[in-house]
């Protein structure tokens, strides 16, 4: 099996000042392209230590994917440092060069003379096509090792990767493993509850679980080949039935999810936030399918004032349900109510009838982390009254002090 490696370059990567996203979706292509990477490092714009990780690199590994420090600026040192760890010169590509200044003048503007740094290539080395940027990406063979140079635009490394990179790569492997994961997300669990639950679960040879924890959810993921189809639906059908209490989607995020359910039954939601703020309106709104079934959505201050006199905050939060899904002319209100210190309340109100409970944290939580915690929980309610289930789950962050269903007839008797 090829090792290959990825080298993230930057001060701005090295120190967290931005996410390493390219790194993240490049060891998930890889994998799903049966090139799985065996290691991942990262160098700031520091001249020797890049030339140090290159020659290391290339010693230990069959493939490496450089990516960043192909720039025009004088922190862009990927091109200077590989010549120098091959001990050649770097020269002029003018095929490069002509292609920048076009690039430049289509667009009604002149080259800066510094942009001339990117058509300044390792001697010997093979450029890489980018279609999309004035940052071509090239090859150099190191020791045995084929390191591939590539921008760190994420649009334009993607694209690179996808279209030029990876062909290359899957050319000179000659064993490609093709896995794919399956991916259960799962909300009110705990990873050691999960894992506990699932150990005595046998798995077939070449098939193995994982998990990555990242609030609000827990992914439960199943790796295995690529190619049989009926026997990952098995072990995915075989997983849920061991975690269903859990489980809010498979192989979609929760809110896209949610949305499909919402067009499937073409049903409309308003929502009403007090203690999450914009947050679950935000939320819902970045997917397509759920946006397009939102029908409008307040959002209330703290000192906003209460519905009802005597202050229930289940009671308010049901009232507040009825009146927008009443206003929205909507099929569905959700609500989440005030939070109290550690305490909030929680309301869906549909034609059959209305759902609300009260919840306290069990533990502490930043301002932030305590809205989608909350928003998680008033969506699976959503989630669990489009799916024709039981309403009030149990989640291992919060403990429930009060519950209500109020059923359609009651309300219209009212």
């Amino acid at each position: 099996m090829a090792k290959i490696a990825m080298l993230s370059t930057g001060e701005e990567v090295l120190h967290g000042d931005i996410v390493d996203t390219n790194a993240a979706w490049l060891s998930e292509y890889l994998f799903e392209q049966g090139l799985a990477l065996t290691k991942r490092s990262t160098v700031g714009d520091h001249l020797t230590m890049l030339i140090e990780e290159l020659v290391m690199l290339s010693f230990n590994n069959d493939i490496v994917i450089v990516n960043g420090g192909l720039g025009p600026t004088t922190d862009d040192m990927s091109a200077e440092a590989i010549a120098a760890a091959a001990e050649v010169e770097l020269e002029l590509n003018e095929g490069w060069l002509a292609h920048m200044q076009q690039f430049f003048l289509t667009r009604g503007k002149t080259m800066p003379e510094s942009n001339i740094k990117q058509a300044m290539l390792p001697v010997g080395s093979e450029l890489i096509d980018n279609a999309i940027g004035t940052a071509c990406g090239f090859k150099v063979r190191l020791n045995d090792c084929d390191l591939y140079f590539t921008p760190g635009v994420p649009r334009e490394f993607k694209q690179m990767i996808e279209n030029e990179v990876c062909p290359q790569m899957k050319s000179s492997v000659t064993e490609l493993e093709p896995l794919r994961f399956s991916r259960l997300f799962t909300f009110g669990s705990t990873e050691s509850q999960l894992s506990d639950i699932l150990s005595k679960f046998d798995l077939p040879a070449n098939y193995t679980l994982g998990y990555r924890s990242a609030l609000p959810f827990i992914e439960v993921k199943l790796m295995g080949p690529a190619d049989n189809v009926e026997v990952r639906a098995k072990l995915v059908q075989m997983i849920y039935q061991l975690i269903s209490d859990y489980v809010v989607s498979i192989d979609e995020t929760m809110i896209a999810h949610i949305g499909h359910l919402l067009v499937e039954k073409d049903l409309t939601v308003s929502l009403a936030e007090e203690s999450t703020y914009g947050y679950l309106s935000y939320w819902s709104n970045s997917d397509k399918n759920a946006q397009s079934k939102i029908g409008s959505a307040w959002v209330l201050g703290s000192d906003s004032p209460c519905l009802i006199a005597e202050n229930d905050p289940l009671a308010a939060a049901l009232a507040m349900g009825a009146a927008s899904k009443d206003r929205c002319k909507s099929d569905i209100s959700v609500v989440t109510g005030e939070l109290d210190g550690q305490t909030f309340s929680l309301a869906v109100a549909t034609d059959q009838g209305e759902w609300g409970q009260v919840l306290s944290f069990n533990r502490q939580y930043s301002a932030d982390d305590a809205r989608i915690v909350i928003a998680t929980i008033a969506m699976d309610m959503l989630r669990r009254v489009l799916s024709s289930t039981h309403v009030f789950a149990n989640y291992s962050s919060v403990t429930r002090s009060k519950e209500l269903f109020i059923p359609a007839s009651m309300l219209n008797s009212k």
